[in-house]
Order: C-alpha cells, then structure tokens, then sequence
C-alpha cells in the first residue's frame, strides 16, 4: 500500500493534479484548501485530474473532486478532465455519476516530471468531519444512488458535527 500524496503543476492557468497510491480522507483539507485556491486564481483555464496512479480514492476524495467539478462549470463553464486507467477506479466514477460533471478520459499524462507534491495540511478532526460530511453531500446530490449509500454516514456526521 502506498500512501496518498498529490502533486501539482500549473501554466499559464492549466492545472495538472495527479493523485497518488491510496488517496483518503486525511488528504481532504490539502485537496480542498487547494482546489478552492485555484478556482479563485486570476487566469484559471483548465485542471486535468490524473488518476492513473491511483491506487485507492475514498468517498471523501470522490466528493471533493465532484465539488471541484461543479464549482468548475458554475464559475467557468468549464468541464475538468479526469484521466484513469484503473478499470476499478473508472467503474466507480461511473457509477457515482461522475461522467455529468466530468470527462473522463483513458489515457495517462505522457509527462509528469514537472509536478510537485503538495505538503499536507493538519487540521483538526472537527474540521476534517465537516469537510468528509460536505464531500458526501455533494456526492448524494450527484445521483439516486449515490443518495442511498451515503444517507446513513451523513445522518451519522451530522450528528456529530451539531
């Protein structure tokens, strides 16, 4: 098992967002705190998010990228890439519904030599609770099904958080 990490590269307002090994929840302030950074960065054109070395991504991952998507096509009319050749990972970004707010694409990135990891930031655990509870929300909203697997964890995180 590998650790998650996530490395990054950005020009001229195109983001590169590779996610490493197993990707969870102790990831999500640094991913969250990112992807609201470059969405309010003068010039964002474009982020791909290359899966291809991802090993695992948690429901709390999917739900921060969902929400990066969304934020994406509301403030931008942008559609985010997401590249993955794990026949596994593909399966569950389809079944979560992901292919409304993403393209999602089966080829690697031919070039990775220029990302740079992210260091990751500490956060309390009330603080990532909420984080993981907003990510599922976002998550139920994407589809019917999506609604009933996660009703019970959110109902369970809301509780804990109020």
């Amino acid at each position: 098992m590998q650790p998650g990490k996530i490395l990054v590269a950005e020009q001229d307002g195109a983001f590169v967002i590779k996610l490493v090994g197993e990707v969870r929840l102790t990831l999500c302030t640094t991913m969250d705190d990112f992807f609201d950074d470059m969405l309010t960065s003068k010039g964002f054109a474009s982020v791909v998010i290359d899966l291809v070395d991802a090993t695992n991504i948690d429901s709390t991952t999917l739900g921060l990228l969902a929400k990066l998507a969304i934020k994406a096509k509301q403030r931008f009319s942008y559609v985010p890439v997401i590249l993955s050749t794990n026949p596994d990972i593909t399966r569950v970004l389809d079944s979560m519904g992901f292919d409304r707010v993403f393209c999602i694409r089966q080829e690697p990135v031919v070039d990775d030599e220029d990302l740079n990891e992210l260091p990751v930031l500490p956060d309390s655990e009330d603080a990532v609770r909420a984080k993981v509870l907003e990510a599922h929300r976002v998550l139920m909203g994407m589809n019917d099904s999506n609604r009933a697997k996660f009703r019970e964890l959110v109902t369970l995180l809301e509780g804990q958080c109020y």
